[in-house]
């Protein structure tokens, strides 16, 4: 019986230090590089690490090290070899003539590795995007099968080389996916309208960071958790019960997961997937969800922080949640965060630790952003009344003849649906 498994390529990944970052940050970088070729589906035989103060015009790495990965490259049949940076275009021409095996960059590995995960007929969308917008400029007669999609008479003009053609095809193709994706977000602004008066949620955080297992324990939700970057690509919506230590204290809210963020993102998806990410745009609180027990997990929060701000949500309220606290040997870190984080709190997704502490600091968040209201509702409304139930906190509650007294805290978005029904200016908040 034969089998039919595809062999794994045979990786080399290089990385070249630079002056903004340390040789300590440089070496992680190209960690993470291995973990993402792993990832991709590669089998990363070397890492190779050159100290420059800048990259080779021409090769990225100098001629005796770029000797040395030729070297490599024979001896143990490797069959690619992926650079931590991105390369540009003559550099990518200029290592494959050299090499001789196919050469990929940190960005074009990124985006493989979305276009593998894409299930959902918008994230293939978003990927072919960001892919075509990066490829456009590195086109070398490789895009000729396009041409069966917006070929035919008139397709090719005068005197137009091939390769002229090809980037025109290309041009013609990112202009159709910007419009596909257009109507994708005007269809998802439409259905985002009638969670208004919830109060939205938004997981976000680098990579791996445990999202979708704290996505599950707080929701029940059965998303896919795996040890990969990116295991999440899509954006996961689900309502969610938030109860208070109290346990008197319920609010049902909206919590969303999309994709992880990492170092060094390319432009290209962030621009590709931004209906995606207007979920995070349009959340109330942001919880960012941090790796604690990774060496690096500073320099994550950076670059979260830093994609929030390229996306325009670097201003939102922000609970920081400090996970995996289960696989630190000392937690005293955690409280130490605690005092530069005010928001904040240690938990562990994965055993349940410290779950109910965070959502008391998200009720508290809530209670935040809003007021405080003296109402009587008829018991002709009672469609409304169960409404207010559902998506606000009600403190105190008086049945009379006129109708139902209550005193409620109201978010913002929804004091339009009681306003006919205050009976007292809003009250002091407690």
């Amino acid at each position: 019986m034969h089998s039919l498994s595809v062999p794994r390529e045979r990786a080399l990944a290089i990385g070249v230090g630079s002056r903004a970052y340390t040789r300590e940050q440089s070496l992680e970088h190209l960690e993470e590089l291995s973990f993402l070729a792993e990832t991709a589906g590669a089998e990363v035989v070397y890492t190779i690490f050159q100290d420059r103060d800048r990259p080779d015009a021409a090769t990225v790495v100098g001629k005796g090290k770029l000797e040395e990965i030729k070297r490599i490259i024979q001896g143990d049949a490797i069959d690619i070899a992926i650079f931590d940076d991105e390369l540009t275009p003559a550099q990518l021409r200029n290592l494959s003539r050299e090499l001789g095996i196919k050469v990929l960059d940190r960005t074009g590995l990124i985006l493989d590795i979305f276009a593998s995960r894409a299930r959902t007929s918008e994230a293939r969308l978003q990927v072919e995007l960001a892919q075509l917008q990066y490829l456009l400029p590195r086109l070398s007669r490789m895009w000729t099968h396009l041409s069966k999609q917006f070929g035919g008479i008139g397709s090719k003009g005068p005197g137009e080389t091939q390769i002229e053609t090809d980037r025109r095809l290309v041009r013609d193709r990112i202009a159709l996916l910007k419009e596909k994706l257009e109507y994708v977000a005007v269809q998802k602004a439409e259905q985002r309208k009638g969670r208004t008066e919830m109060e939205r949620f938004a997981l976000v955080g680098y990579t791996n960071a445990g999202k979708s297992t704290l996505m599950n324990a707080l929701t029940g939700a059965e998303v896919l958790i795996e040890d990969k970057l990116f295991a999440t690509l899509d954006t996961t919506v689900r309502t969610m019960e938030l109860t208070g230590s109290d346990h008197t204290t319920h609010r049902t809210v909206l919590l969303s997961d999309t994709v992880g963020f990492i170092r060094k993102l390319p432009a290209q998806l962030v621009a590709s997937f931004r209906s995606t990410l207007a979920e995070t745009l349009e959340a109330d609180v942001l919880l960012h969800v941090v790796d604690i027990s990774h060496p690096q997990f500073r320099e994550h929060i950076q670059a979260v922080a830093e994609t929030l701000e390229d996306i325009g949500a670097s201003g939102k309220p922000t609970i920081m949640v400090f996970n995996k606290i289960d696989a630190l040997a000392d937690r005293s870190i955690v409280h130490h965060l605690q005092e530069i984080y005010p928001h904040s709190v240690g938990i562990s997704a994965q055993r349940g630790i410290n779950i109910p502490a965070l959502q008391d600091i998200m009720l508290a968040m809530i209670d935040k952003r809003s007021t405080v209201l003296r109402l009587m509702i008829p018991y002709s409304a009672m469609k409304e009344f169960t409404e207010l139930y559902r998506t606000s906190t009600i403190i105190e509650r008086v049945d009379t003849d006129m109708g139902i007294e209550l005193i409620v805290r109201v978010l913002p978005e929804a004091l339009h649906r009681v306003r006919q029904w205050i009976i007292e200016n809003p009250l002091q908040k407690p």
